[in-house]
């Protein structure tokens, strides 16, 4: 997982690179949680055990990009 080092802490960047029709509502949720809405949105989320578990859940959405 590609992760930064900044004041605040250490980020995570995420990219929804799949649609979220026909998938789980509760994966819909999950996607919701982590701040994406569209097809390649990305968000730069602190890097946490919650976060890593919402990105592990729908591992097939989305992407975690490199910050450079």
């Amino acid at each position: 997982m590609a992760k930064t080092k900044t004041a605040a802490g250490k980020t995570i960047r995420v990219r929804l690179f799949k649609s979220i029709n026909g998938c789980q509502e509760r994966h819909r949720v999950s996607v919701r949680a982590l701040g994406l809405r569209k097809l390649n949105d990305v968000r730069e989320l602190q890097d946490s055990p919650s976060v890593r578990g919402l990105i592990n859940q729908v591992s097939y959405l989305v992407r975690v990009e490199d910050n450079a």
